[in-house]
């Protein structure tokens, strides 16, 4: 039976050391303070705001509401979005997307202060990410797999890697996430020829194709270690990318989907906020 890789014993670190962080931080009269926007009345939006603003306060950390209605102009948002950015007490910022379709996104990431950018919707982040500056914040679910594997003591370096997920937001970060710690890359995605052939010889396999229950025993091999990063939604609820039962029966470790990668990832985004305050913002 495979080791199981739940996320909560990994987030609940993240939050303790958190705690501590904002605990000195106050004081020494610094409140961290995580501004959330948000336009319009989406119910996905509004549940995951409150797991935020409920994961802040369990570590000490004040947030502020930012909402407008779903028709908010384009200059309303982004003049909100420039004040919070310049406001030396706001020290983190989420931007709740995607956003509507006449508030330009691309431009709105481009006005929120490199430092405060909790979710990496700044592409500056993103290029700091690629060039190997240290001072990129990276997005959250790349960094979460990466703690993860740290957390349960899974070795990266020299190990051959292989990411199914090649977008912006996981894929390809995470790819120079895992070079960073020394690790050889291979990034597929859905439509790459024999795509079991190169899965199975992975000494860590890591799945986003968003595809429910899409690989099997064919994809994995003994001694591998699974990081299932797939968010599916069927009749039978939620699921990942990795057939789990199967799976488990073959590989050497593997996170769940749900308890898995998602719970540190909103762990990670409260440790941006933190490093933003210490950083005096």
């Amino acid at each position: 039976m495979a080791e199981i890789l739940k996320g909560k014993p990994v987030a609940d670190a993240i939050k303790s050391d958190i705690a501590v962080r904002a605990e000195r931080l106050k004081a020494a009269g610094r409140k961290p303070l995580l501004a959330v926007m948000r336009a319009g009345e989406r119910q996905d939006d509004i549940a995951y705001e409150n797991r935020v603003i409920r994961n802040c306060s369990e570590v000490g950390i004040e947030t502020v509401n930012v909402t407008f209605p779903a028709d908010v102009a384009h200059d309303t948002f982004t003049d909100a979005l420039k004040g919070l950015s310049g406001d030396r007490s706001v020290h983190g910022i989420l931007v709740l997307r995607p956003l509507p379709q006449q508030v330009n996104s691309d431009e709105a990431g481009f006005l929120i202060d490199p430092r405060k950018d909790v979710d990496c919707m700044n592409p500056e982040n993103l290029r700091k990410v690629f060039m190997g500056d240290a001072a990129g914040i990276a997005p959250c679910t790349p960094e979460a797999v990466i703690e993860i594997l740290k957390f349960y003591g899974h070795e990266i370096r020299g190990k051959n890697v292989v990411i199914i997920n090649r977008s912006l937001v996981l894929g390809r970060p995470l790819a120079m996430l895992f070079l960073a710690e020394d690790a050889t890359v291979t990034v597929c995605h859905s439509r790459t020829e024999k795509l079991a052939e190169i899965t199975s010889g992975a000494d860590i396999l890591v799945s986003g194709v968003g595809k429910p229950e899409y690989f099997g025993k064919e994809s994995v091999s003994p001694y591998m270690t699974v990081i299932d990063v797939g968010i599916n939604f069927t009749e039978k609820g939620m699921c990942g990318d990795m057939r789990y039962d199967e799976v488990c029966d073959v590989v050497s470790a593997i996170s769940p989907v749900p308890g898995g990668v998602g719970t540190v990832t909103s762990a990670i985004l409260l440790r941006h906020l933190i490093e933003s305050a210490e950083f005096g913002i």
